[in-house]
C-alpha cells in the first residue's frame, strides 16, 4: 500500500514566518524524485526554490499562486511506495516513468535547493506522469481542499526572471499563456508587458457603456490605494521599527576631501588588471577603522546586558532592487583584497536585482555600509541594521569649494555620517572612529602604516 505523506512549508531560516507562493513546479499527478523542487517561494529574504524530501507522486497540491502560507502550513501531499487501483493494476507510482526518475520512499531531509545531497540535476528534473488509461491515476485521489486546474499545458514555464514573473504576477497574467520571444522560448520582460498591453486593449474596449452608477463609481476613489505590508517591504518595516525602538541611535557627521581617494582609484585601475570600485575602497577603509575601534563592531546582548564584540568583519552593504532595499553580506570582508571586495560587491549587486539571493547572502552582517551618494544625495541619517551597532553613510563625491593647503580650490568632496548605538560606546569612540575614516578618506597613505 501506498503511504502518503504531507510535506509542510519547511522553516527558510533567519526568523522567516511565511512565505508567498510564486510559482508551483509540480501538478497533481506529477511524479517527483527526492529533493526534486516542486514549488517557488518567495520569503521577506529572497526568492527560493523548495524541494521536497520524498519521491512518489504528488496527490494535493495547497495554496494558489499569489497567497501566503506560514512556515508548517502543509504545501503538498506526496503518495509514497507501491500501491494498487481499484482494478489491481499497478499505480502510477509503479510505473516505468516513476523507476526512470528514480522515485524512491527514503526521506533525504532537505529543505532548501543547494542544501542537499542530492545533484543539481536530479534534483531540478521535473517528470511529468502519463495516464493514457484509468489504470494510470495517481494511487491516492486527490483531497477536495487543494483544487487544481488541469487545463494547463505541460511543462515548466519557460521563464528564468523572478522580475519577470513578478510583473506577470502583478498584473494577473498566467505565464503559460505567454509565447515567449527569447532563446528556446524563453518569456522576456518585453513578452509580459506585450502580453498586458494585449489584456488591456481587449478589456477597455467595451468602456463606452454608461457606467451603472455614479455614486458607486465614486466611493472607491475615496478610500486611496492600500499596499500590504509584506514580502521585502514588510521586512524592512519589522526591522527598522524595530531599530528605533531598541537601539539608542545618535549620528554624527563630517565633510571629506576624496580627491586623493579618486586619484589613487584612478591610478590603481590604470595599472590594468580589474578594475577597483570606489565602494571597494570604502570597505578597506572601514575595515581598518573597525580594526581600531572594534566596539562598533559589535551587537547588544539585551537579555545578558552584555556588549558582545565580534572577532570578524561581515560587512553589509545597502542594495535597492525592485523588489526593495535589500543588505547583502560580504562575509570575511577583513580578509580580502580591494579586487575581491569589488568582485564580491557585483556579485551580490546582481543577485539582487534578480531576486537570486539567498538567505545566507542577506545574514550574518556585524557592521553596514550605506552608499546613498548614487541616489544623487549629499548626506542622510542612516538607521542601525539591527542587530549590529553602527552604520557609515557615504554622499555624492562631487566638486565643491575648499581650502586645500591654505587655499581656496575646487576638490572632491563627500559627507560622511556614522549612526552608532550608545550603548556599545560614547561619542568619544564614535568621533574617533568617523575621523579615522575620514583621515583615509583624504590621504589614502595612512593606510600603508596599518599594512
Amino acid at each position: 500500500m501506498a503511504q502518503v505523506l504531507e510535506f509542510k512549508l519547511p522553516d527558510l531560516g533567519e526568523g522567516l514566518t511565511e512565505a508567498e507562493i510564486v510559482r508551483w513546479l509540480v501538478d497533481v499527478g506529477d511524479v517527483v524524485a527526492i529533493d526534486q523542487p516542486v514549488v517557488e517561494v518567495e520569503t521577506a529574504k529572497a526568492m527560493v526554490e523548495v524541494p521536497c524530501p520524498y519521491g512518489g507522486v504528488v496527490t494535493a497540491r495547497f495554496g494558489e499562486e499569489g497567497t501566503e502560507l506560514p512556515v508548517g502550513a502543509p504545501l503538498i501531499t506526496v503518495a509514497v511506495g507501491g500501491a494498487a487501483g481499484e482494478d489491481g493494476a499497478p499505480a502510477a507510482a509503479e510505473a516505468p516513468a516513476a523507476a526512470e526518475s528514480a522515485v524512491s520512499s527514503e526521506y533525504s531531509g532537505n529543505v532548501l535547493v543547494g542544501y542537499g545531497t542530492s545533484g543539481p540535476a536530479a534534483r531540478r528534473r521535473r517528470v511529468r506522469h502519463t495516464a493514457p488509461t484509468a489504470q494510470a491515476a495517481p494511487a491516492v485521489p486527490a483531497p477536495s481542499a487543494a483544487p487544481v486546474a488541469q487545463a494547463a499545458p505541460a511543462g515548466p514555464v519557460p521563464v528564468i526572471s523572478p522580475l519577470v514573473r513578478k510583473l506577470a504576477r502583478d498584473g494577473g497574467l498566467d505565464l503559460r499563456e505567454v509565447r515567449g520571444s527569447g532563446p528556446e522560448g524563453l518569456i522576456l520582460r518585453a513578452d509580459v508587458e506585450n502580453a498586458l498591453a494585449v489584456r488591456d486593449r481587449a478589456t477597455a474596449a467595451p468602456a463606452a457603456v454608461p457606467a451603472p452608477a455614479p455614486a458607486a463609481a465614486a466611493a472607491p476613489a475615496t478610500a486611496g490605494e492600500r499596499i500590504p505590508l509584506r514580502g521585502v517591504r514588510g521586512a524592512v518595516a519589522d526591522k527598522l521599527s524595530r531599530s528605533r525602538t531598541e537601539i539608542p541611535d545618535a549620528t554624527c557627521w563630517v565633510d571629506a576631501d576624496a580627491t586623493e581617494l579618486m586619484a589613487a582609484r584612478a591610478a590603481m585601475n590604470a595599472a590594468g588588471g580589474p578594475k577597483i570600485s570606489v565602494l571597494a575602497l570604502l570597505a578597506r577603509i572601514c575595515v581598518h577603522a573597525l580594526g581600531r575601534f572594534p566596539e562598533l563592531n559589535s551587537t547588544v546582548d539585551t537579555a545578558a546586558r552584555e556588549i558582545v564584540r565580534l572577532p570578524g568583519v561581515h560587512l553589509g552593504f545597502a542594495a535597492q532592487t525592485e523588489r526593495g532595499l535589500v543588505v547583502p553580506v560580504v562575509k570575511d570582508a577583513g580578509g580580502r583584497t580591494a579586487e575581491s571586495l569589488t568582485a564580491e560587491f557585483a556579485r551580490l549587486t546582481e543577485a539582487a536585482r534578480q531576486g537570486a539571493l539567498t538567505p545566507a547572502d542577506l545574514t550574518g552582517g556585524t557592521f553596514t555600509l550605506n552608499n546613498y551618494g548614487v541616489f544623487g544625495v549629499d548626506g542622510s541619517t542612516p538607521i542601525i541594521n539591527h542587530p549590529e551597532a553602527a552604520m557609515l553613510g557615504v554622499g555624492r563625491i562631487v566638486p565643491k569649494p575648499w581650502v586645500h593647503r591654505g587655499e581656496l580650490a575646487v576638490r572632491q568632496v563627500v559627507q560622511l555620517s556614522l549612526t552608532f548605538d550608545h550603548r556599545v560606546c560614547d561619542g568619544g569612540t564614535a568621533g574617533g572612529f568617523l575621523r579615522y575614516v575620514a583621515d583615509c578618506v583624504e590621504n589614502p597613505a595612512v593606510l600603508l602604516r596599518t599594512l
